[in-house]
């Protein structure tokens, strides 16, 4: 109701353009990081740029390690196996390790054996080296469906594991449409704060508005880009901006759908147009994959490279290496900028012992309507 509330306002007061694109700057802090999973730097760049300062990036994809070092020079950037670094040389000496963990079935979830029960699995080496670094916070970050992965068993154990190794862990959903990324796309981070700690965890406060296609394509440089094949070059024609499949007249729709047409369900990605009042449908690692779609809002093609880093909140200046499908699969795959930004933020918050009601919530606090795991403590 809280979110319904807002959004009618917004309108009431005329406001239907939404907040404004920018990509989000804080002045530098003292405080450092150790990312693993670092991919193409998505949420290495929102945290440098809310004032944290990466120690190391740790990635095992050859063209993401290169992207990292082609922007980030003055950072170390290693291209191997997480499992092959020893980080005790860093413990104690950083304040943060964070962290992307792919999520992966575990053989005994839920059976109550802690560190142990992880090994073999890559959230196993993350907590590796939250264990061998003793950071004051560890910061995992993935997709929404860990939430209730193997019945939400697989959460309730990397929960365990780090209560284990000594720290309060807090579990959220965040929203990017509503903290600056013009895409809905949401994200479950866990915080784990050392229990020196006197107070919980505190995460972005939802913003009251939203940043549209049209904001964030303004002025966009040209770039390489797929380009949809002559058949369906034709269908993506008929469809409006906002639209999909069932814009088409009733004969095309048969024939475009074949099987799919007498199935149930929406099937709201195919065909699909995005909006230009809107922000994006969440990105995947290919813009003109047939249940995915994501074609331009006005151009008859579907988005390309620099488009696609503009919606993620990368700056212009953000060059990824690689063949063009390569760049498309690391922007898919990266946590938006700017919500990295305020994550960062929320970090340096609580190093600091100084929570910002404007800006943030307390984990818990009834002023944001997220949804929260069951595993939050």
């Amino acid at each position: 109701m809280e979110e319904l509330q807002r959004t009618q306002q917004k309108y009431l007061n005329g406001d239907s353009s939404g907040g404004k694109y920018q990509i989000l700057k804080s002045k530098p802090t003292k405080y450092s990081v150790i990312e693993l999973f670092a991919g193409c730097g998505g949420l290495a760049l929102g945290f440098k740029n809310a004032g944290l300062n990466a120690e190391l990036l740790v990635e095992i994809e050859k063209d993401c390690v290169a992207t990292l070092k082609k922007n980030l020079p003055d950072v170390r950037s290693e291209c191997t196996d997480v499992a092959k670094i020893d980080f005790r040389p860093w413990k104690n000496k950083v304040d943060i390790v964070s962290g992307g963990f792919p999520c992966q079935a575990f053989s005994y979830a839920g059976q109550g054996r802690g560190f142990g029960e992880t090994r073999g699995t890559l959230f196993f080496q993350f907590a590796r080296c939250v264990e061998e670094v003793r950071p004051k916070i560890a910061v995992g970050e993935n997709v929404r469906g860990l939430l209730m992965h193997d019945q939400g068993r697989t959460l309730q154990t990397m929960v365990k594991t780090l209560e284990d190794l000594g720290y309060k862990v807090y579990t959220q959903l965040l929203r990017s449409q509503f903290l600056d990324v013009p895409q809905k796309r949401e994200r479950l981070f866990i915080i784990a704060l050392d229990k020196s700690f006197s107070h919980p965890a505190f995460f972005p406060k939802e913003r009251d508005y939203t940043v549209s296609m049209r904001e964030a394509l303004a002025d966009c440089p040209p770039s390489p880009g797929q380009k949809y094949p002559e058949k369906k070059a034709k269908i993506m024609a008929l469809i409006p901006p906002g639209g999909y499949w069932r814009d088409l007249p009733l004969e095309l729709q048969r024939s475009y759908m074949g099987a799919s047409f007498h199935h149930e369900g929406g099937r709201t990605g195919m065909a699909r147009r995005l909006s230009w009042d809107e922000p994006s449908l969440t990105l995947t690692c290919n813009p003109a994959q047939k249940q995915t779609e994501r074609g331009h809002p006005k151009e008859n093609r579907p988005l390309n490279v620099r488009e696609y880093a503009r919606i993620q909140t990368f700056p212009d200046r953000w060059q990824f290496h690689g063949s063009t499908s390569s760049q498309y699969r690391q922007i898919g795959n990266a946590v938006p900028v700017n919500l990295g930004y305020h994550v960062g933020r929320c970090l340096i918050a609580m190093l600091d012992g100084k929570f910002d009601p404007k800006t943030m919530v307390i984990h818990g606090g009834k002023t944001k309507p997220s949804l929260q795991s069951n595993f939050a403590f």
